[in-house]
């Protein structure tokens, strides 16, 4: 039975949540329609512009991403605290770029005075944004609508284009985190869609690595920080270059003809999360086969069940097993 997302979802333990959509028809999201020969791959470019000009709308940051040809993963950070810091106009405006909003917003956004009974729902409204632009529902129901519209107007057709919901995964500790990243990052490796990483169209991966060729990190994701230190800046809590050289490494031993190895010496990051190397290829290539809810360390899992009211840990045996 399908959890509740609002039992799955807990921002006091975790922003970082690996969210998938697989698409419901035989002929394939933004893949080859191997009956009629048709091919949809220019979807894919519709997913991943749609997910980045989104990013820059909602107080939700993309971490990972791989359009695939059947569905799409995403790694997302939840930034709460910025959509609170945010004031009452910022959050309209915001707003307006995904909807047209309410005729009180529109007034209060053209300048005219609201009176005090219109100020009251004015608030309740602005509220009910506030929390919205902080969702990661209402994140993924855009990104999933726009491109349903979109698929069936091409298609010439109705009904559903997605699974009726998208699957969503805590992300409790930077083990979990980078584990899963990785596993986003590798999976047109993994399927066959490409040989590197510099070569996996439509990643996040190789929009990084892009930009790594020119000293840069890509604004459209959310940037690497560094080791985690007591004054953290907003970001991941890693090193670019120690994870890009990581990810490298596993996708070009992730081939039949060669037998997976990595020498841990040279990935200092592995050891600073404490994974071993045959650890990190199963991470890699089967997350979503060994985790099917929130993931992290026992004692990252304790927390997080305390706060959502749930007795049962999901994933405890597979937690201990594989980043303990």
């Amino acid at each position: 039975m399908a959890i509740a997302r609002k039992r799955q979802v807990s921002l006091a333990d975790t922003k970082y949540y690996h969210c998938i959509s697989r698409c419901v028809r035989r002929a394939f999201l933004c893949g080859e329609d191997h009956f009629t020969g048709k091919s949809y791959a220019h979807r894919r470019g519709w997913v991943e512009d749609k997910l980045l000009e989104l990013a820059k709308i909602f107080c939700i940051d993309v971490c990972a991403y791989a359009v695939m040809s059947n569905h799409t993963h995403l790694v997302l950070y939840v930034d709460d605290k910025k959509a609170n810091r945010l004031n009452d106009k910022a959050i309209v405006i915001r707003w307006h770029k995904l909807c047209k909003g309410t005729l009180l917003t529109q007034k209060y956004m053209q300048g005219e005075k609201l009176s005090n009974v219109e100020l009251i729902f004015f608030n309740q409204t602005v509220k009910q944004y506030r929390e919205r632009l902080a969702s990661i529902s209402w994140f993924m129901r855009l990104l999933n609508e726009d491109i349903a519209r979109r698929a069936n107007k091409e298609d010439n057709c109705t009904g559903r284009f997605w699974e009726g919901r998208f699957k969503s995964q805590a992300l409790l500790d930077e083990a979990a985190l980078a584990a899963c990243m990785a596993y986003v990052d590798l999976n047109p490796i993994r399927s066959k869609m490409a040989n590197t990483p510099e070569d996996s169209n439509h990643t996040s991966v190789q929009r990084r690595l892009t930009s790594a060729i020119e000293g840069k990190q890509p604004k459209q994701l959310l940037r690497f920080a560094g080791m985690s230190r007591l004054i953290m800046p907003k970001g991941l809590p890693f090193e670019l270059k120690s994870y890009l050289e990581l990810v490298e490494l596993t996708g070009r031993i992730m081939r039949k003809d060669k037998r997976g190895y990595i020498d841990n010496i040279n990935l200092p990051l592995l050891e600073r999360l404490n994974i071993s190397p045959e650890n990190w290829l199963k991470l890699t290539t089967q997350f979503t086969r060994v985790f099917h809810g929130a993931v992290g360390k026992p004692s990252s899992q304790a927390g997080y069940c305390e706060n959502l009211n749930r007795k049962r840990r999901a994933n405890i045996s597979n937690c201990v097993k594989l980043l303990a």
